[in-house]
């Protein structure tokens, strides 16, 4: 199986900057953590798009998504990205405007927590969305602490610190 993994930074691939004391996104590190995973029958290509934090994302930086992403739609392979949680709906709801007829998942997943950080939901996060691309229909989904959602039905909870189920937007 394919999957192509899509990576734009976000809390998941943060790292702490001894120099200014802060978490920040300065480089790709989702490989490492690819390579601590048993995937004999995947084959993974990791594509490093950008490396923002969600909330410095522009639409200008989804359109780069999307132009990737659509690219990568005729191989009719996987495609999970990883994203910042703040707009990860927003770019998931962008993509799903501008693209149809899929024959693939298209899975967007992120941390509240650094990757390699104690507690990280990162790994997590991302071994369910790369199964949950093996069994889910073609369409645009948010994957993340155990839930599957689609894109159009969630939204995160500042509040609560995790993605709930909303209504139907008709």
């Amino acid at each position: 199986m394919i999957v192509n993994l899509i990576t734009t930074g976000g809390t998941i691939e943060k790292v702490y900057s001894e120099q200014t004391g802060s978490v920040q996104n300065l480089d790709n590190k989702i490989d490492r953590y690819l390579n601590r995973l048993r995937l004999s029958d995947s084959e993974m290509r990791v594509l490093p798009l950008m490396n923002k934090d969600s909330l410095e994302m522009t639409d200008n930086d989804r359109a780069v998504i999307l132009n990737t992403a659509r690219d990568l739609l005729p191989d009719n392979a996987k495609i999970v990205i990883t994203h910042g949680t703040d707009t990860m709906v927003e770019t998931g709801l962008y993509l799903q405007r501008a693209l149809s007829g899929l024959k693939a998942p298209i899975i967007l997943t992120g941390a509240m927590t650094p990757l390699g950080f104690e507690g990280s939901d990162g790994l997590q996060n991302l071994t369910e969305s790369l199964f949950a691309a093996r069994l889910l229909d073609p369409g645009i989904y948010v994957v993340i602490h155990n839930q599957v959602f689609p894109v159009d039905r969630v939204r995160k909870d500042h509040k609560l610190a995790r993605f709930v189920w909303i209504e139907q937007v008709k």
